[in-house]
């Protein structure tokens, strides 16, 4: 008993005359490393706090790499789908009377040298990783505990405030009547800050705050769609898309790596309802991943379309958070707490409800609320998207 109440003097002196530092701009990842390794509780095991804190701090970057570089664009279809009818002497004629989904691919294509543009605005604010808090002071990164007691004596948490703002700019171009290709830019702006307190005994001391905003553009997406069969709006369509590196990575902003993901689209349409649904899987990049994502739309009128829509993705290697128990080295009775992480396979859905109207002629305006229905990772509560597409020569 003797030694533990050594223990708890020694971790009370620790924490009265640790230094409070503050944090000079850096990068995102420069951020999250000092948040998470500026610990004041005296372990004695300085290998193993490097280790996890390197771990979670790799594991909340993924997060954050996954959201951004895996944010879900514009589908490459436009909202004016068109073709030449023959038998009304070549005359152009629109294939759907929906505008279509708004992230999920339809097989139509946009019709031979139609390009459009379109443009797209989201913002997300991140309250939750892995399920646990993110931002109201209740994350545990490291923790000591008498062995058998419920509480820590000590406890030191992370507090982090993260959103981002994301500008995506995006083009099509039918190539023939059966061939798009497309692209889609994102800009984003990264918003962090963040501070550790060690609350020792009731009592808590502030231990770093820090703070990161980062700008700059995404990685660029690139796709081709080939139309393999029509009938009206029902059909079948194959397509990849390239994520190329154009982001930056210390801060987040890109996975740093070239990834793949061939596609398999599918539609059936019946009237003003139709169903759209697609396959695919992901190479390279940060992980390998399967993607599945369903759509209903239904057009209330030729100038307004309601949408309901289900993203998902299964990522191999998504990782997750944990909080691991360790004997203290050299203090008897005395266990360490850290949060750390691990690599595993991870599952995420999002459920999406928009809006598309045709406010004149070859102008399309959009709404959507995204929503995430799972809770691996970094989440919101919800993530708002407005959008506007302008198609050329209609």
């Amino acid at each position: 008993m003797t030694r533990v109440r050594g223990a708890v003097i020694l971790v009370l002196w620790a924490a009265l005359l640790a230094p409070r530092p503050a944090f000079a701009q850096r990068s995102v990842t420069d951020v999250l490393s000092f948040l998470l390794t500026n610990q004041s509780i005296p372990t004695n095991d300085a290998a193993l706090d490097q280790a996890a804190a390197a771990a979670t701090r790799d594991t909340i970057s993924r997060f954050l790499l996954l959201e951004l570089a895996t944010l879900p664009t514009l589908s490459s279809s436009t909202g004016f789908i068109y073709r030449m009818d023959r038998d009304l002497g070549g005359t152009v004629v629109r294939s759907s009377e929906s505008f279509g989904p708004l992230f999920v691919e339809r097989s139509l294509t946009a019709g031979t040298a139609w390009p459009a543009f379109g443009a797209t605005y989201q913002e997300t604010r991140f309250n939750r990783i892995d399920g646990r808090s993110l931002s109201d002071g209740t994350l545990v990164a490291t923790a000591a505990r008498l062995s058998g007691a419920a509480d820590p004596f000590d406890v030191e948490t992370v507090s982090i405030q993260l959103r981002t703002r994301t500008l995506t700019l995006s083009t099509n171009v039918g190539v023939t009547d059966r061939l798009d290709i497309s692209a889609a830019l994102p800009i984003v702006r990264l918003m962090m800050s963040g501070e550790r307190v060690d609350t020792l005994r009731g009592t808590p001391f502030l231990q770093a705050t820090a703070s990161v905003d980062a700008s700059g553009v995404g990685d660029l997406v690139v796709r081709a769609k080939y139309n393999a069969l029509r009938r009206g709006g029902t059909g079948l369509a194959l397509g990849v898309e390239t994520r190329l590196p154009t982001g930056a990575e210390e801060n987040l902003l890109g996975a740093g790596e070239v990834s793949m993901r061939p596609r398999l689209i599918g539609s059936v349409e019946r009237g003003a309802v139709s169903l759209h649904s697609e396959l695919g899987y992901s190479f390279g990049g940060l992980s390998r991943a399967l993607d599945y994502a369903g759509a209903v739309t239904v057009a209330s009128s030729d100038r307004l379309t309601f949408i309901a829509e289900m993203l998902g993705r299964r990522l191999e290697s998504g990782g997750r958070i944990v909080e691991t128990v360790a004997s203290h080295p050299t203090l008897v009775g005395v266990e360490t707490i850290r949060l750390s992480g691990v690599p595993e396979a991870t599952y995420r859905a999002l459920a999406v409800g928009s809006v598309k109207w045709n406010v004149t002629q070859t102008w399309l305006l959009s709404a959507s609320v995204l929503r995430p229905m799972t809770t691996a990772g970094l989440t919101a509560r919800f993530i708002p998207s407005v959008g506007v597409e302008y198609s050329f020569g209609r």
